[in-house]
């Protein structure tokens, strides 16, 4: 298993170039149904993939949260998917994926890993509506393998905010009107959950905002605002004064969406901000080199409402209420 993930710092070089790289897995097979789906998770995520360590019950934790795993001398939280995902599988899982998320690592149990997949963002499909309601909303993309199998990107974000505390109301007690009705945030993320917690926090800050659920999507919004704007003999700073992009996307990633941006005369003047869970330095860099203003981890919304505002301010030299 760890072969899988040998080479895993080459793979930084895919960001930028609307690729990612998948690592394929399974819950096992769902004895209601007889199907034994395969799912997804970014490569980028997965820090190591191992045989589970023995499990150490936590007191008061999630139904779906088996306990606590003693790696390298820190405490992980350890989430059972096929548990979470009610996945009513006879087999054990006892093979662990180790996750890493805005500097917050976790255990996930599932059946077996299969084999690292190399795509194109662009083979990434919004999930059919009805698909997305029979998991929950727990897919944020799908793929169709060569095969005939199809992949569901699962959105682990979702599954984080349900088993931790990423959505507790302490996050948003210390954010403050920003005074600024007139200004308007436009964003982009698949993920409903993150979705959610953006707009909580454009909502306390009293902005206008409107959303997007992938990178393609925001592309053709915002062609729209600027072919508006040119036709009202108008700026489109004017109608769109920020944009706040994810990364991981389904047909077109945040890197790419932010390089569109940037490099058209149509949006000069608007900062984006690139918002994600891949926090980690060399994502960052990245980000930098495709000229976005700011780069801001997922699930901080406080940090997220001050560098909007700074921003905000920066850009409309208005001053604050």
């Amino acid at each position: 298993m760890s072969e899988l993930l040998r080479n895993i710092d080459a793979r930084t070089r895919l960001a930028g170039t609307n690729k990612l790289e998948i690592l394929l897995f399974s819950l096992g097979t769902d004895s209601r149904t007889g199907r034994r789906e395969t799912f997804g998770i970014n490569v980028f995520k997965v820090r190591e993939v191992m045989r589970t360590p023995a499990i150490t019950a936590a007191p008061e934790m999630p139904a779906a949260v088996e306990g606590m795993v003693s790696l390298r001398g820190a405490l992980v939280p350890v989430v059972d998917l096929a548990k979470y995902a009610c996945v009513d599988a006879g087999s054990p899982r006892d093979i662990m994926i180790v996750t890493e998320y805005n500097g917050h690592t976790q255990g996930f149990l599932v059946e077996n890993v299969d084999t690292i997949l190399r795509l194109d963002w662009a083979q990434m499909r919004v999930p059919p509506e009805m698909l997305r309601a029979q998991m929950g909303g727990l897919v944020t993309a799908v793929t169709e393998l060569t095969d005939g199998r199809l992949v569901m990107m699962m959105d682990v974000e979702k599954v984080l905010s349900e088993t931790t505390h990423y959505d507790d109301d302490f996050l948003f007690k210390d954010i403050q009107p920003l005074g600024m009705s007139d200004v308007t945030v436009f964003f982009a993320d698949d993920s409903t959950v993150a979705r959610n917690q953006i707009q909580r926090t454009l909502e306390v800050l009293g902005v206008k905002f409107f959303a997007a659920i992938n990178g393609r999507q925001a592309w053709e919004e915002l062609e729209r605002a600027a072919a508006y704007a040119h036709s009202t003999g108008r700026k489109t700073k004017e109608l769109v004064s920020l944009v706040l992009t994810d990364v991981e996307m389904p047909e077109m990633d945040g890197y790419i969406l932010t390089k569109k941006i940037k490099s058209d005369p149509r949006f000069d003047g608007i900062p984006v901000i690139m918002h994600s869970s891949l926090s980690g330095m060399s994502n960052q860099q990245l980000g930098r080199s495709v000229g976005v203003d700011e780069y801001v981890p997922k699930f901080e919304p406080q940090r997220l409402a001050e560098v909007l505002g700074r921003l905000l301010h920066r850009d409309t030299q208005i001053v604050p209420v």
